[in-house]
């Protein structure tokens, strides 16, 4: 992505230490963070320091690989095991970090007893995994700028871009191209409350890019539908199950019943990682319930009645028949076959 001028990547990996862009502080400031152990990435997955499902993926299976370098040969599968437990649990509707965790825990386990050439498989597994991210993302931007028209007036809900990934971005890697090949675009930013994921951090990547956009509140959706002024939608997902039900940003259902209503194309970008072959359906799919704090307050300050309790679903799940397509590396396909798609 580019940031003041110069690439980066979300997530990298420098020797043995790990770097992750602080997204908490965009885009009021630019900060990197630097991390040693596993804990340390936990605490940053938690506290959404890195956020976004293939980020945290790739975050995850880096944090693994730190582990795995603790480790003492002692107890060395007993720790693995439960710093890999720890990290799936850190945020759990997003398949991602699963994916990531357990693809190098896996890879550590074929090296045992031979402890130091284990550790060495973890962080070249961990980058591999991170690599692969990157490049489906790539592929991402490739097939889906093909659905976006010259002239298109697009809706996008969150943060689906390069920070939210290891590298290009899910729905931005669409956007990103499509503006690289010069087509005239225009971007609706939903804010998407309450963490502003969209009016922070998918606005600053646009500016960043130098593509046109305006931030709009999550509620404002409808009403540029109503006026024919949205010409597709396109969000990024934190998973894909089988039958094609995705779970995503809070707020996305919304948009796509929306988009039904209007008869306007709603996709679905997302790499392979986030696809869940174990999840049958959307109502299976756990989801993660936030502190009311991020409602109740705005950056420090309570904007609501301090004695009112507030309910804080950070995500929710939008039925696959609402879905025009799954946009994937290997191509787009209609939801209810993604994922069988994906695996051939």
């Amino acid at each position: 992505m580019l940031i003041n001028g110069k690439e980066y990547r979300s997530v990298w990996l420098e020797g043995e230490t790990l770097f992750m862009i602080n997204q908490n502080l965009l885009p009021f400031d630019f900060g990197i963070k630097e991390l040693h152990s596993y804990s340390e990435v936990v605490d940053s997955i938690r506290d959404m320091t890195v956020r976004g499902a293939p980020a945290i993926g790739a975050a995850g299976a880096f944090a693994l690989a730190l582990a795995a370098k603790a480790a003492p040969d002692n107890g060395f599968r007993a720790y693995l095991r439960a710093a890999r437990d720890t990290l799936i649990a850190s945020r759990p509707t997003a398949v991602d970090l699963h994916n990531g965790v357990q693809s190098v825990y896996e890879q550590i386990l074929k090296f045992i007893p031979n402890y130091d050439h284990a550790r060495q498989v973890g962080f070249l597994a961990a980058q591999e995994f991170a690599n692969s991210s990157a490049e489906d993302c790539r592929l991402l931007g490739i097939v889906g700028s093909q659905l976006i028209p010259d002239g298109a007036r697009i809706l996008t809900h969150c943060n689906a871009g390069a920070l939210a990934t290891v590298d290009w971005g899910t729905a931005l890697a669409a956007i990103r191209a499509a503006h690289r090949s010069r087509k005239n675009i225009f971007v609706y930013v939903d804010e998407t409350r309450p963490r502003l994921q969209g009016s922070r951090l998918t606005a600053f990547e646009l500016e960043q890019e130098g593509i046109p956009h305006a931030i709009i509140t999550d509620s404002a959706a409808g009403f540029y539908f109503w006026k024919h002024e949205i010409d597709l939608v396109i969000t990024g997902a934190d998973r894909v199950c089988l039958n094609g039900d995705i779970a995503n940003k809070i707020g996305t259902y919304e948009k796509a019943v929306l988009a039904h209503e209007h008869k306007i194309p709603f996709y679905v970008s997302a790499p392979l990682s986030t696809f869940d072959q174990s999840c049958r359906e959307g109502k299976d799919i756990p989801i993660e319930i936030r502190s009311e704090t991020e409602i109740k307050e705005i950056g420090g300050v309570l904007v609501a009645n301090p004695g009112s309790n507030a309910l804080n679903p950070s995500f929710d799940i939008t039925p696959a028949r609402y879905i025009t397509g799954i946009i994937t590396p290997k191509g787009v396909f209609k939801a209810k076959e993604a994922s069988h798609k994906v695996t051939l």
